[in-house]
């Protein structure tokens, strides 16, 4: 799937997505499993999400064992990528800047993240401190 062509999926979509890129291939059970661990759903509702999903080719199903198993469509880097260009575009008028510095602002970053980013960008800039 390209990235221009990349449907976006809805937050519910997301997460079982999210739980298809850990545990793939997996069923609807599986999948259904790993949801009820953070939120209160059915498994019909599970089920139905993950047939729409399928309809719209996020999710993709083999059928040629006992039972149906389901994996990723999509990969995660190209949901990153596309739901990152929506967010900097839409909000930060294109900054890639502001969007960091926002991020950095909020005071979650760990000494461990901020190390990392340093030696990020000691490294874009050619230099290895």
């Amino acid at each position: 799937m390209s990235e221009k062509n990349i449907q976006k999926p809805s937050e519910a979509e997301l997460e079982i997505l999210q739980a298809l890129w850990e545990y793939e291939p997996c069923s609807v059970r599986a999948v259904h499993e790993q949801l009820v661990k953070k939120k209160d759903v059915g498994y019909t509702t599970t089920l139905k999400q993950m047939q729409r999903m399928l309809e719209k080719s996020l999710i993709k199903r083999d059928g040629t064992g006992k039972s149906h198993v389901y994996s990723a469509n999509i990969s995660q880097s190209d949901i990153k990528a596309s739901f990152f260009d929506k967010v900097l575009d839409g909000v930060f008028q294109g900054s890639a800047m502001d969007l960091v510095m926002h991020a950095l602002g909020r005071g979650k970053t760990s000494p461990e993240e901020l190390a990392e980013l340093r030696s990020f960008l000691d490294k874009m800039e050619g230099g290895e401190k």
